[in-house]
């Protein structure tokens, strides 16, 4: 199940947009006709759709609207337990029958089938195959089960509460203690405050049974619930089916009431600063809450609204951008919106920032100044006309791929109607409605827009970080409430700047075409361009409105001297903070606003990389791109120091996290002999060491040869038009075909040996696991192929013994496999966290489990789980563009034919229980390494 807590900051920081304004035009919106949508006699709703992406799938989806805010005092966590219980037993799967059943089919517990509890509902997710047709009545059997069929079992209830403790331990932490600081301000008088979905740790442990069956019987009823379904389906076979199956059901003949709960309002401005040893990075919010209840988007004039305060909330953050984008900004991230505070009816305007350098008084000024500034002198033309073209492009994509959107997209969108009451238009609608109404609304419209949204009452203001070296600089209450009171009537207004009118500014020489060879299996083609570059391309129709690109090139970072390497491992990634072309990131951003088309570059140990994807419309753009940054990419140091401090000051403190310190320390003791490991992050000491000059020089080096490089290119290529580009950017690039780059091998290996070690950080009784089977080996692709099924299925047999057996774990994952590049290895990993007073056992048990597949092999019936899903996901995945650009680019990364991807089903398939046997034997009986995070108070 998803983790209560991230559902719940999801609320907090991204909030639901709405509107409160008097409606002008009082016209309804109708739901989009391709919903069959009905509620039956007993209350319940439902939504049908019939969608074909992905093909022979089906995905379902069971909104019950009962969260946590409806538990008594006795109740609390008991709405997300209930979820719990759901996957534990019920009328038609006892027990675990119902994950084993869909695991069966290929459906896999904890990615495909899901669940989550948040304050106001409960919601449950089935993605189901559609390869037989058995799968759909056996799907509807577990809706129907959810809905009305818990078995809510004594001996279950009290093997699940150690799986939810777990879950409520993994909460535990640095953002869960500045919570507490500040929650009872943000939500002031709120019963919201009091029912966080995970719930007490003494009611989850004490609980009377009674208390999770009442809840079950008195929110579990039709009229509170919503049954979606949206997929490759017949539309009336399904609602005859809904109709059948649910229209039994009754209500309970006292229903209790379903109140509905508010955010008071208050006339005092809250501060509140909440600092934590272990948090990792300061964070400014400023709520100002209205006392205006959101209204559901039901009308044209309500939709109107919608689309003004996209572009209000459009205009001030890309303002907030260019800040961040300036060589000494008061913050690395900034962020404005209009939106629900913690349910969707309370709506506040919140500000929001990550300073630099700690400063957070700074940054709370300069979101002021910034509001202040809209507020006195509004915003320009200019932005309002890149605002538009913004909204516009982004609508224009969805719509150019709506006969191509996947099913998971409608399904939210009709679970938002449900509980929202937004009315569900369809893109069609939607894109035709705000083409006509962008030129109906002025800049007048938008700049009056702030007044309702800045107030001086119920206003929050929050500060939350790392605790202060120096007290006395930790930032008082009186000094924060004297910046939110601040006037700033001499603010001046935005300064616009010239925009230009091309990504290149040098005049190009065009090459030619030499060669085309076609691959009819793969359905590639590849041209030998005029400077020696090879380009291969991939035209798919899987996207109406999306191209992909990438290119590699053998070499990277293995080929510097170990001197060299320390001073530009961390320089390399700030050098495009500088741009391109003469044009700062800013220009670039405002050139781009009515365009789609993206590419970022990376150096890794063994190669160079661009990575980047466009619109049809837009290829040009990305190798404009491409052409700048092989030939004209900017020097400017003012800018790249800019980067540095943001950089520092968001990695500064993230050691002070155990997770982070854990991966940091486990992986540092294993190539603690390695003298070019510097650790998973720069501490002060490498940031010093950097150097852009060198940085600079290296990356033109690197980036000096296009004939070293394959270009990849695979979505909706109009041939025609992507040769001529082809032969005007990429052939004009700068290359020397005689000189090609190798892998380099350092010859720097991991500690070898029986190692276990154990790391103390952290004040919660929180511990994680890791253990690891490494080493080298020659490539053999059976062989990687038994490792990988290996992996998946020590997953499944884990999750049934540490989780479900011993209900020590709320998450647990083993993952193996092989590589090729730079030299041979293979590697099987084993992680999950847990209570420090289980971490032998489970660690002892995790082995266990894995003794068990090397003694005996695993059984058909696990095997033909992993072959299953690996079926469902291969045929799902020969559907994405990005799948098969992955696909091409590694089989050139490993030097084999790319038609290998068209056998995969047959080296599944042909994996035998004796395969996987025999590579556990082989890779996971000798040494191992063990990890340990411990809670200080263990040490």
């Amino acid at each position: 199940m998803k983790s209560s807590l991230k559902i719940l900051m999801m609320f907090v920081l991204v909030g639901f947009i709405g509107f409160a304004q008097a409606p002008e035009n009082n016209k309804k919106l109708k739901i989009d006709e391709s919903v069959r949508t009905g509620v039956l006699k007993n209350g319940m709703t439902y939504y049908i759709k019939k969608n074909q992406k992905p093909e022979d799938e089906v995905t379902l989806r069971l909104v019950v609207k009962a969260g946590s805010v409806l538990e008594n005092e006795e109740q609390l966590g008991l709405a997300h337990f209930m979820e719990h219980m759901n996957f534990n037993g019920t009328k038609r799967f006892p027990e675990n029958e119902l994950v084993d059943y869909l695991q069966s089919i290929g459906v896999k517990f904890g990615n495909d089938l899901n669940a989550y509890t948040s304050f106001d509902e409960t919601v449950y997710f089935l993605p189901i195959p559609l390869d037989d047709p058995k799968n759909l009545p056996k799907a509807m059997d577990i809706m129907e089960d959810w809905a009305f069929n818990a078995v809510l079992e004594p001996n279950e209830i009290d093997k699940e509460r150690g799986v939810v403790l777990e879950e409520l331990r993994l909460g535990l932490g640095a953002q869960e203690r500045m919570r507490k600081q500040y929650f009872d301000k943000l939500l002031y008088k709120s019963r919201y405050a009091k029912r966080l979905p995970i719930g007490k740790k003494e009611i989850l442990e004490n609980f009377e049974y009674q208390e999770l069956i009442d809840f079950y019987n008195d929110w579990y009823r039709p009229d509170m619930m919503a049954f979606i379904a949206v997929g490759d389906i017949d539309v009336d076979k399904m609602e005859k089916d809904i109709k059948k199956r649910f229209s039994k059901y009754k209500n309970p003949n006292k229903e209790k009431e379903r109140k509905e709960y508010d955010v008071p309002s208050h006339d005092e401005t809250f501060v509140a600063v909440a600092t934590d040893k272990e948090a990792t990075s300061p964070q400014v919010s400023l709520y100002y809450k209205n006392p205006k209840e959101r209204q559901p988007v039901t009308t044209y004039a309500l939709a109107k609204e919608q689309i003004k305060s996209q572009l209000f909330s459009t205009m001030l953050n890309n303002r907030l951008d260019e800040i961040a984008n300036s060589p000494n900004p008061p913050f690395t991230f900034g962020f404005t919106y209009y939106g629900g505070l913690v349910n969707d009816k309370k709506m506040a305007f919140t500000s929001f920032a990550i300073p630099t350098n700690n400063d957070q008084l700074k940054a709370l000024e300069v979101l002021l100044e910034e509001n202040a500034r809209v507020k006195k002198h509004g915003f320009t033309t200019g932005e309002f006309k890149r605002a538009k073209q913004e909204i516009l492009k982004r609508l224009e994509n969805q719509y150019k791929e709506r006969e191509k959107t996947e099913s998971n997209r409608f399904v939210g969108q009709l679970q938002q109607q449900f509980l929202s009451g937004d009315i569900y238009t369809g893109i069609e609608w939607d894109f035709q409605f705000t083409q006509e109404t962008l030129p109906k609304i002025s800049l007048d419209d938008i700049n009056k827009m702030i007044d309702d949204y800045i107030r001086k009452d119920s206003r929050v203001v929050v500060f939350t970080g790392p605790e202060y070296k120096d007290e006395s600089k930790k930032p008082t209450e009186e000094q924060i409430l004297n910046i939110v009171n601040k006037d700033f009537d001499n603010i001046s207004p935005y300064q616009e700047s010239e925009i230009s009118t091309s990504l290149v500014r040098k005049t190009l020489q065009p090459g030619k075409i030499l060669a085309t060879k076609q691959n009819d299996a793969l359905g590639t083609t590849t041209l030998t361009l005029s400077n020696g570059t090879k380009v291969t391309y991939k035209k798919t129709d899987y996207k109406d409105d999306e191209i992909l690109f990438e290119a590699v090139s053998y070499g990277g970072t293995n080929l510097l001297e170990t001197e060299t390497y320390h001073k530009v491992r961390w320089a390399m990634r700030g050098l495009s903070e500088a741009g391109y072309s003469g044009l700062n990131k800013n220009d670039i951003s405002k050139f781009m606003s009515d365009k789609i088309a993206r590419l970022n570059f990376s150096v890794s140990n063994t190669t160079e990389r661009f990575n980047g994807q466009a619109s049809p419309k837009d290829l040009e753009y990305l190798m404009q791109m491409l052409q700048a940054y092989f030939t004209d990419l900017n020097y400017n140091k003012e800018a790249f120091e800019g980067y540095k401090a943001k950089q520092k000051a968001f990695m500064s403190n993230m050691l002070a996290s155990p997770n982070i310190y854990f991966l940091d320390k486990s992986y540092g003791f294993l190539n603690e002999d390695n003298p070019r490991w510097t650790g998973i992050l720069p501490d002060d000491e490498a940031w010093e060491k950097t150097d852009y000059d060198l940085a600079y020089k290296t990356f033109k080096e690197r980036f000096s040869n296009a004939a070293d490089f394959h270009f990849y290119f695979v979505g909706n290529i109009d041939e025609n038009q992507f040769k001529q580009l082809a032969e005007q950017y990429i052939a004009a690039l700068p290359s020397n075909p005689d000189k090609k780059e190798k892998i380099t091998d350092l010859g720097f290996r991991q500690k070898q040996g029986d190692f276990k070690k154990v790391f103390y950080k952290g004040n919660d009784p929180k511990s994680s696991v890791r253990i690891q089977f490494y080493g080298e080996a020659k490539y053999n692709q059976k062989e990687a192929t038994a490792l990988d099924a290996l992996g998946e299925i020590l997953t499944i047999k884990l999750v049934e013994n540490l989780r479900e057996e011993e209900s020590g774990v709320y998450g647990v994952g083993a993952n193996a496999s092989m590589s090729k590049f730079p030299y041979g290895k293979y590697t099987l990993s084993i992680q999950f966290p847990c209570g420090p007073e289980n971490a032998e056992s489970l660690t002892q048990s995790a082995l266990d489990e894995l003794q068990k597949i090397i003694d005996n092999g695993p059984t058909e019936e696990d095997l033909n789980k992993y072959k299953k899903s690996q079926k469902v996901d291969h045929d799902e995945n020969l559907k994405k563009n990005k799948y098969w650009l992955d696909q091409l680019t590694l089989a050139y990364y490993n030097q084999r034919s790319a038609d290998s991807l068209l056998n995969k089903m047959e080296r599944v398939n042909a994996v035998t229980a004796k395969d996987v046997q025999d590579v556990a034997k082989k890779y996971a009986s000798g040494d191992k390494y063990i990890a340990m995070l411990m809670p200080e108070s263990e040490k």
